[in-house]
């Protein structure tokens, strides 16, 4: 079951390692890592531009801190006329 993308992921390639943590702990698989090497000499991850469910794993698992950043996008809060009205649902029947 695919969750909806609701996510983006930002590597900073300057703080990547190129471990690939992130990319084997990705669920969605919205992680590679680059196949041009960094200034560095490794290969950076990097975000496939799609399918970020927001989880975080790959900021969790990283082992360099700031390499990853993950935004999460939240739903929007319903008002309180919204709620009071039943918001956009069905009448019950």
């Amino acid at each position: 079951m695919p969750s909806t993308p609701t996510g983006k992921a930002f590597i900073n390639t300057d703080e990547c390692k190129g471990c690939g943590l992130c990319v084997e702990s990705c669920p969605p698989k919205c992680l590679f890592l680059a196949p041009e090497l960094s200034a560095y000499g490794v290969h950076p991850a990097q975000y496939t531009g799609r399918d970020c469910t927001g989880c975080g794993i790959c900021f969790y698992c990283c082992p360099e801190p700031g390499a990853i950043v993950v935004y999460r996008r939240v739903a929007a809060v319903k008002t309180a006329t919204e709620r009071r009205q039943g918001g956009s649902h069905a009448t019950a029947l």
